[in-house]
C-alpha cells in the first residue's frame, strides 16, 4: 500500500513538472497569478492523536484559509509514505513538498541539540529550537534540496523501558538490547551505559518489543501511549534524558517556486504550528504518563540516581568534540542559551 501511494505521489509530481516546464516567461506569470493552486503533501510517521499531527492540522487550517485555497495541504500521517527516511528522501526529491519528523541523516548537525541531559524543562527546549544558533545550523539542509521551516519538540522528554528489569541506574541497562532510530546520539548514549543497540523503524518498533527483537527503547510518553508501547513493555523509567528537534523539512525548488506571499503565509503558519505542538505536548504528557501508570510499571529515580546517569553519559559530550562534530564554542552557547543568558 505504501508503495502504491507513493508512486502515485511521484506520478503527480512528474506530470506537475511537465506542465510547468512550458515557456519562461509564462511561468513567471504563473508565480505572480492566484490562479494556480500549489499542492503541499506532507507525510510523517505518528499517529493522528500526536501532537505532530495536531499541529499540522493547525498548520493546514492555515495555509489554505490565508491563501484562499491557493496552497492545498495534504497530509499523510503515520507513516502511510514509508519510513521516515524515505519521506526525507521523497521531500529531497519533489515527490512530496514536506516532511516533519526527527530524521536528521542530511543534516547531522542537528544531532548536537540531542546530547543527553542538555535541556531540564520545556522552556528551555524553546529556547534553543528558536535560537539564532538552530536557524544557522538549518540553513545546511539546502544543499540536499530542503528548506528547514524552523524545529520545534519532537514530543517531549524522553524515557526509558524494557521488558527485564527495572532500570534504577546505568549499570542496570548492562546486557539490554536496547532499540535506537538510527540516531548517534541514542547509540552513543544506550553504549556509554553497557547497553547493546539494535536500529528499528517507528512502525516496527511495537512488534519487535513483543517478540524480543529488543528488549527495550526510549521514546516521550506521548509516543509511548499513541503507538501502545505499555502493551508491551513491563519496566518505564522517567529519565527525561533527551528531547529530539522536529524539522519542517520542505522541498526547496516547490518552495523557490512559491508566490514570495504565499512563502510569507506558510513560514508563519509553521511557526504558529510549532507553538500548537509545544502545547499540545503539555496538555497531553500527564494523561499518557497516567495510561504507562495503569498498565506497567514506572520508576522516578532519586536527584543521587540522576547524577549517576549524567555521569555516565558524560562521555558522549566528549566523543562529539573530539570527532568534530561539535565546538566547545557550540556547546557553550547552547548552554547559555538554555540558561537564559
Amino acid at each position: 500500500m505504501k508503495k502504491i501511494l507513493w508512486f502515485t505521489l511521484f506520478a503527480a509530481a512528474m506530470t506537475s513538472l511537465v506542465f510547468s516546464s512550458g515557456s519562461s516567461d509564462s511561468a513567471k506569470s504563473e508565480k505572480t497569478t492566484k490562479n494556480k493552486v500549489y499542492t503541499m503533501q506532507i507525510g510523517h510517521a505518528q499517529p493522528v492523536e500526536n501532537p505532530r499531527h495536531v499541529s499540522l492540522t493547525a498548520f493546514k487550517k492555515i495555509v489554505e484559509e490565508k491563501t484562499n485555497g491557493g496552497v492545498k495541504v495534504e497530509l499523510y500521517p503515520a507513516g502511510q509514505l514509508g519510513t521516515e527516511k524515505e519521506m526525507l528522501e521523497q521531500a529531497c526529491s519533489g515527490v512530496i513538498q514536506g516532511f516533519r519528523g526527527g530524521q536528521m541523516d542530511f543534516l547531522p548537525k542537528l544531532l548536537v541539540f540531542s546530547l543527553p541531559f542538555l535541556c531540564e524543562n520545556s522552556d528551555q527546549i524553546t529556547r534553543l529550537m528558536s535560537s539564532d544558533l538552530a536557524r544557522e545550523m538549518c540553513k545546511g539542509s539546502q544543499k540536499d534540496g530542503v528548506l528547514i521551516l524552523g524545529l520545534c519538540d519532537a514530543g517531549g522528554f524522553r524515557q526509558f523501558s524494557n521488558n527485564k528489569r527495572p532500570i534504577k541506574s546505568p549499570k542496570d541497562l548492562v546486557g539490554l538490547k536496547m532499540r535506537t532510530n538510527g540516531m548517534d546520539t541514542i547509540d552513543k548514549t544506550f553504549k556509554a551505559m553497557g547497553a547493546s543497540t539494535v536500529a528499528v523503524p517507528y512502525a516496527d518498533l511495537y512488534m519487535a518489543l513483543k517478540t524480543g527483537v529488543a528488549d527495550g527503547q526510549e521514546n516521550p510518553w506521548v509516543n509511548v501511549k499513541g503507538m501502545k508501547f505499555y502493551e508491551v513493555q513491563k519496566y518505564f523509567t522517567v529519565i527525561n534524558y533527551q528531547f529530539h528537534p522536529d524539522p519542517f523539512y520542505v522541498n526547496l525548488e516547490w518552495w523557490n517556486s512559491l508566490p514570495a506571499d504565499y512563502q510569507k503565509v506558510i513560514q508563519e503558519a509553521a511557526n504558529e504550528s510549532f507553538k500548537v505542538n509545544n502545547k499540545a505536548i503539555a496538555d497531553m504528557q500527564q494523561s499518557a504518563l497516567d495510561t504507562v501508570k495503569a498498565n506497567a510499571e514506572v520508576y522516578f529515580p532519586t536527584a543521587e540516581e540522576m547524577a549517576e546517569f549524567k555521569k555516565a553519559t558524560e562521555v558522549v559530550y566528549k566523543q562529539y568534540l573530539s570527532s568534530g562534530m561539535l565546538t566547545q564554542s557550540e556547546l557553550d552557547k547552547m548552554r547559555a542559551i538554555v540558561a537564559g543568558k
